[in-house]
């Protein structure tokens, strides 16, 4: 859905959001360290890299740590989710991508049955190999892979949906919504016959820390980070304030309000109403303790999030 800005204004909404005094450090849990020190350590073994990253933040969060791998080895990027970003930008960051460097980049939807873009993997990651040398690997005839990425950006999807495409198997890796849910460098996982192709799954790594809070920002609302580090409530207002500046005000029409808000309060207000997201709170008053009902603003503000993560908003570019 979108607004003309200027029918709302040119005060409307925010031009830029108050971060306050929050700080993005060390959110670099110790799985993440171990899984980085088994990845270096399994390098030796691997033909390519395939990296993961969620299509709206091509940019943000890719994990600089991951970059003295690479130089090393063939490289993929896999921009997932596309089906959840605004593609009208895809040459645009096509081209910036190559500027930095990265030459060989697919947009992905693993979780689609059958995603085109995945049938391409195989016979793209087979060029590449073929025309790299093959560090202590010439003599074995099969192809090892290692997937790597920030956390939940789909990983253990894409090593399924090859699974699925290639062998007519079901998923080998467990998939969830939440970051973290491969903790460690798994055994090998078969994803084609012919080439015979492996591929090591990872734990989602991000950066030790991150310097820009806005980055740190999108990861959060992408759901790379845990929720509860940064604040639902936080992640909330940054949705509102992005999806405002972006245009795209989707949440207006889900969620029956009269007009794009700025008031982030307001909004989960008309979002609890809506869904009937209320508690019993008391309150004190002159005649003595009363229970009154009240908008349950967490459960409007975890509604809110996850309609935007399940594309439920529009589809959006955040970087």
């Amino acid at each position: 859905m979108r607004v003309s800005l200027s029918s709302l204004g040119a005060a409307a909404f925010r031009t830029a959001f108050d971060f306050g005094q929050r700080e993005v450090a060390h959110w670099f849990p110790g799985h993440m360290a171990k899984g980085l020190k088994q990845m270096r350590a399994s390098l030796r073994k691997v033909d390519c890299i395939i990296e993961i990253h969620d299509a709206r933040i091509p940019f943000s969060g890719r994990n600089p740590l991951f970059q003295e791998n690479l130089d090393v080895r063939p490289h993929l990027l896999v921009l997932n989710k596309m089906d959840l970003a605004d593609t009208s930008k895809k040459w645009s960051i096509l081209k910036q991508l190559e500027r930095d460097g990265v030459k060989n980049i697919l947009f992905t939807d693993c979780l689609k049955q059958r995603d085109d873009s995945v049938k391409k993997i195989v016979p793209l990651v087979t060029e590449l190999i073929q025309n790299a040398p093959r560090f202590h690997r010439e003599e074995d005839r099969s192809y090892c892979l290692m997937v790597i990425g920030v956390p939940n950006v789909g990983k253990s999807s894409l090593i399924n949906a090859l699974r699925r495409t290639n062998l007519k198997k079901g998923k080998a890796s467990r998939v969830g919504g939440e970051p973290g849910i491969t903790k460690a460098v798994l055994t090998k996982i078969q994803v084609c016959e012919r080439p015979l192709m492996y591929l090591l799954d990872t734990p989602g790594v991000l950066p030790p820390k991150i310097e820009n809070i806005e980055t740190g920002m999108k990861l959060a609302l992408c759901g790379t980070i845990l929720d509860h580090l940064v604040g639902e409530d936080i992640i909330a207002d940054y949705l509102l304030f992005s999806l405002n500046r972006l245009q795209r005000f989707g949440y207006v029409e889900k969620y029956e309000l009269e007009g794009p808000c700025d008031d982030i309060q307001h909004v989960l207000k008309c979002i609890a109403v809506k869904l009937g997201k209320t508690q019993r709170v008391k309150a004190i008053t002159g005649i003595g303790d009363v229970t009154i009902k009240m908008p349950n603003y967490s459960a409007a503000a975890y509604d809110f999030i996850r309609a935007f993560r399940k594309g439920e908003l529009g589809k959006v570019m955040l970087d």
